[in-house]
C-alpha cells in the first residue's frame, strides 16, 4: 500500500491525484459530515518557548564519510554513544532491549540500521551486559493484530529488513511483541495528560528488563511530518492503542510526545541512537528519496528531546539540499496534501478499527517543517520538560566538519 501510494503521489498532478483521492474516498464519503472536525492550534511563535535550565544536555555527533566501510559506521556508533555515556548504568548481567524502528521489510534507512545494531550490541556487551533483546511490532499496514487474530510477522519483517541476521549474529535476541498474544501489555499512563483518553497498553516484556535503548531513524513520515525518536514509541504500543493514535487525529502530534513519558519508558530509557548516514527525505515511513550526504551522522543523548532537537534539525537540512525534481511532487501542494493525508489516515483507522471508527476520525492537520521550533510533537515535549533543553554538541576526532556543527548548533539554538 505505502509504495502504491508514493508512487501515485510522486507522478500525479493536482488534477489527477484530486480526482484518484475524491473516488478512493467513496468508501468514506459520509465521514467528513460526521467525523468530529476538531482542529489542533497553530503552533506559538518562538517567543513563547525558554531554556528549561542552565545545565547543558550533551548530544554526541560521530560523522562518516559518504561511501564508507561498515566498519567506519560501527567506530562511529562506538564513538557517539561514547562521548554522551560511560554506561555507568550498565551492570554486569543486565538485560538490555534495543527498541529498534522496523515499520516494514524495507531495507534501512526505511528502517533502522543493522550496522548500528551490530555495534550497539558489541558495546553493551563489551560494557557487562547479559542479554540483549532487540524488540518491536511493525505498522498495521504489514502486521494486523487483535484478541483474536493475528496476521503478519515483525519477525519476519525484521529479517526482510536485514535486522534480524546482523542481530543474530552479535549475539542478540530477536523479540516481537505481538508473538506473546494480546495479553502480554499492560495499561501505562503517560504523565503528561490531556491527549490520551485511555491509558496506553505496553509490553509486558519491558518489565522484565533493566535498560532500554532506543535505535530509531532519520525519516520523513507521510502523516506525522517526520519519524524519528518519539515517533518510535507507536511500535510499543498494542492495536487498541494505536486506533485511538490514529483516529483521534487532531492531536496526533502531542500524543507522540505525551506517550513517552510513560513510566515503563521514562524510568528504563538510557540512550537514543541514530544512524543517519542515509537518510529518507520525502513522503515516509515506508518508502521516499534516499540522500546519502557526503558526511552522514550518527547522533547519540541519553535525552530522547535533546537527540529528536538534532534528528529533525539533520532531515531538514537534507530536505533543503534536495533537487526539486525529488521532492514530493503533489505532496507539497497544500491544497491537495491535506486531502492526501487525511484519505490515508482514514484507511489506516479502517485497517485497525473498521469503517466505523474510520468514519469518527478526526481530521488530521498536516505541518510542513521549516524549522524544529515549528514541529508540534517537539513543542510539547519541550512543554512537558519544562522548557527547551540546551543542547551541547559533542563530537571528537574533527570526524565532522566543523561548519556543519555550527550550522547544526545554530538550528537548535533559541535566539533572543
Amino acid at each position: 500500500m505505502s509504495r502504491i501510494l508514493h508512487e501515485s503521489a510522486s507522478r500525479m498532478t493536482r488534477r489527477q491525484f484530486t480526482k484518484l483521492a475524491a473516488g478512493g474516498a467513496a468508501a468514506f464519503s459520509l465521514a467528513d459530515c460526521h467525523a468530529p472536525r476538531v482542529l489542533a492550534a497553530r503552533p506559538p511563535t518562538d517567543a513563547t518557548l525558554s531554556y528549561a535550565g542552565a545545565t547543558s544536555t550533551p548530544v554526541g555527533l560521530a560523522g562518516v564519510a559518504r561511501g564508507s566501510s561498515a566498519e567506519a559506521t560501527e567506530r562511529a556508533v562506538r564513538a557517539a554513544a561514547l562521548a554522551v555515556s560511560d554506561f555507568s548504568w550498565l551492570s554486569r548481567g543486565d538485560t538490555v532491549l534495543i527498541k529498534p524502528v522496523c515499520n516494514s521489510g524495507n531495507p534501512y534507512p526505511a528502517t533502522t540500521d543493522p550496522v548500528a545494531l551490530r555495534a550497539m550490541i558489541g558495546l553493551l556487551r563489551e560494557r557487562g551486559a547479559g542479554r540483549v533483546l532487540i524488540a518491536d511490532m511493525s505498522g498495521v499496514e504489514t502486521v494486523r493484530f487483535s484478541k483474536d487474530r493475528l496476521r503478519g510477522s515483525t519477525r519476519q519483517l525484521l529479517h526482510q529488513s536485514r535486522i534480524a541476521p546482523a542481530v543474530e549474529a552479535a549475539g542478540g535476541e530477536v523479540h516481537a511483541f505481538e508473538e506473546h498474544g494480546w495479553d502480554a501489555f499492560f495499561e501505562d499512563t503517560p504523565a503528561a495528560a490531556g491527549s490520551w483518553s485511555r491509558p496506553i497498553q505496553m509490553p509486558k516484556v519491558l518489565n522484565e528488563v533493566d535498560h532500554v535503548v532506543l535505535m530509531p531513524r532519520c525519516a520523513r513520515h507521510l502523516l506525522a511530518g517526520s519519524t524519528l525518536g518519539m515517533k518510535a514509541a507507536v511500535g510499543w504500543w498494542r492495536h487498541d492503542s494505536r486506533l485511538e493514535y490514529h483516529r483521534d487525529a487532531a492531536t496526533l502530534a502531542e500524543k507522540t510526545a505525551d506517550a513517552n513519558t510513560v513510566p515503563s519508558l521514562t524510568k528504563k530509557l538510557r540512550l537514543v541512537l541514530t544512524s543517519a548516514t542515509q537518510v529518507l527525505t520525502t513522503f515516509g515511513p515506508d518508502q521516499g528519496y534516499v540522500a546519502a550526504p557526503t558526511t552522514g551522522l550518527i547522533l547519540a543523548s541519553p535525552s530522547l528531546v535533546a537527540h529528536d532537537m538534532l534528528s529533525l534539525a539533520w532531515l531538514l537540512e537534507n530536505r533543503s539540499l534536495m533537487r526539486a525534481a525529488d521532492r514530493d511532487g503533489v505532496l507539497d501542494d497544500p491544497n491537495t496534501s491535506a486531502l492526501f493525508v487525511n484519505f490515508v489516515n482514514r484507511i489506516v483507522v479502517n485497517w485497525l478499527g473498521g469503517i466505523g471508527a474510520a468514519l469518527r476520525t478526526q481530521r488530521l492537520e498536516r505541518y510542513d517543517h521549516q524549522s524544529i521550533w515549528d514541529d508540534r510533537v517537539l513543542r510539547r515535549a519541550f512543554q512537558n520538560s519544562g522548557g527547551v533543553p540546551r543542547i551541547d554538541l559533542v563530537s571528537e576526532g574533527g570526524s565532522v566538519p566543523a561548519e556543519l556543527q555550527d550550522e547544526l548548533r545554530a538550528k537548535v539554538t533559541l535566539t533572543a
